[in-house]
């Protein structure tokens, strides 16, 4: 890495794969940062495609997209159902002995150990899981949040399988031991889905530091401008890490 090279910060979206939250990052990470949004089979950008539902598929897809010996430093962001995404990838490429992310960050999402607080996604009716996935109340139905939800029930049945066989998947133990990235934990006070007291869960899934920040909002807090800047500051400082790494090995 040199003191020029941006740190690149590829991010996973909530449930629905909804990249447009990303749209306004760039301009709010700050200097050396670039934001890259992934797009999975059957969001945006890849609507043509089947969603996938298995870890297996999950890992066919974007597995090829980071086998990069060299990626130089790398951070993983993943909101909600994207906070697995980016948790299942990791654990996938240190399985796999490739260079995992500098830092992964995960916002509103608990650890996989947790038990959910969903009902099962096939035996749910429509009203339960808007219920649940409401917040239980925390979402208005008229709001703009409500409003989504109900038009993206189909779709949050399809990622809420997913989710489910992400979580089965993270409680097997992996074959190359515990991680040894460190951990960065976004919560809002006002999402009782995932509050910030969840951060101590994720504790015993790395054996690397486990830090915790609260931002304003409620599931959807990735649509304001805390987010970035406290992920911009982030990646800086993982940049500045592995300069100073490489600066050793060197020398």
């Amino acid at each position: 890495m040199s003191d020029g090279q941006s740190v690149r910060l590829h991010c996973f979206a909530h449930s629905e794969g909804g990249l447009s939250i990303f749209e306004h990052w760039a301009a709010h990470t700050g200097p050396g940062v670039e934001v890259l949004p992934v797009a999975l089979p059957g969001g945006e950008r890849r609507r043509s495609e089947p969603r996938v539902t298995t870890h297996e598929a999950l890992l066919a897809d974007l597995l090829p997209l980071f086998a990069d010996p060299d990626p130089g430093p790398y951070v993983l962001y993943g909101h909600g159902l994207g906070a697995m995404v980016a948790f299942t990838l990791t654990r996938a490429l240190h399985e796999a002995g490739l260079p995992g992310p500098a830092l992964l960050a995960v916002g509103a999402c608990p650890p996989p150990d947790t038990p959910s607080e969903l009902p099962d996604v096939r035996g749910a009716s429509d009203a339960e899981l808007l219920h649940v996935l409401g917040g239980e109340g925390a979402v208005p139905a008229e709001s703009d949040e409500g409003i989504w939800l109900r038009a993206m029930l189909p779709v949050l049945r399809a990622d809420l399988e997913l989710s489910r066989a992400l979580e089965e998947a993270a409680r097997k133990p992996s074959s190359a031991g515990p991680l040894s990235t460190p951990v960065l934990v976004v919560a809002s006070q006002d999402n009782p889905l995932a509050p910030p007291t969840i951060a101590e869960g994720w504790q015993q899934w790395t054996t690397g530091p486990t830090r915790l920040r609260t931002v304003p909002g409620h599931h959807f807090f990735a649509r304001g401008r805390g987010l970035p800047r406290l992920l911009g500051r982030a990646c800086r400082v993982a940049g500045r890490l592995a300069l100073a790494r490489e600066s050793v090995a060197v020398g």
